[in-house]
């Protein structure tokens, strides 16, 4: 079996697209002055051959495609508000992103699938719609200045860990614990729309939901057997 052949079916409908909208905060600094991961993603951005489809791509490439989201503070929905319980969930969101991007990274680095370095780049323009949030809500965001694989919460960092262990040896392993990261996404996500208002915040959250099920789709057809 050829796994480093496999294109997954559609992921990233609920990619976002961000246009010109900054990150509030650096996504983490590399550590010894590098520069931020966000740099880095961005320089392994999508390449324009990556826009068409193949006979085997099903509309796709490697489960990746091209969406524009909702995204740009202009275009989101208005402003609510949360209650202290939901503002430190969205910073735990801001983790949970973080935590994504930075282990489909090192993934994306160690093995020959394409899934993880396209999937960590759309973690990229989540994290920065958390972001977006954070700060029209005033939140203090637990990733500043973090280094990849540095979580505020010890928890976070901790299943960091694990799943880093369960995938950096073997492409079976690290498609796995992708796979794990977003059914514990879709399940964070679903408990945090339950009873929030705010507008804007239920259309990010609603277009993370999204690209987790889709995200998860694609982990899912990569394991499974040809």
């Amino acid at each position: 079996m050829r796994r480093n052949t496999k294109i997954a079916t559609a992921v990233a409908a609920g990619v976002l697209a961000l246009g010109t909208v900054a990150a509030v905060g650096p996504v983490a600094a590399d550590p010894g002055g590098a520069a931020p991961v966000a740099a880095q993603t961005a320089s392994r951005s999508t390449p324009p051959s990556d826009r068409h489809t193949g006979p085997h791509h099903g509309g796709t490439t490697d489960g990746v495609r091209r969406h524009h989201g909702t995204c740009d503070p202009a275009a989101l929905a208005e402003r609510g508000t949360l209650t202290a319980a939901q503002k430190d969930t969205l910073a735990s969101m801001a983790e949970e992103e973080k935590l994504a991007h930075d282990l489909y990274t090192v993934f994306a680095e160690r093995h020959d699938a394409r899934i993880f370095d396209r999937i960590a780049t759309a973690e990229t323009r989540h994290l920065t719609a958390v972001r977006t949030l954070l700060d029209r809500y005033d939140v203090t965001d637990p990733t500043a200045g973090k280094p990849a694989g540095e979580f505020t919460d010890p928890a976070v960092r901790a299943t960091y860990d694990r799943l880093l262990r369960q995938g950096e040896d073997s492409l079976s392993g690290a498609l796995k614990a992708g796979r794990t990261v977003e059914t514990e996404d879709i399940a964070a996500l679903t408990g945090a729309l339950s009873g929030l208002t705010a507008p804007d915040a239920r259309q990010v959250y609603g277009d993370l939901l999204a690209a987790s099920q889709r995200h998860q789709e694609a982990f899912d057809h990569w394991i499974s057997p040809e």
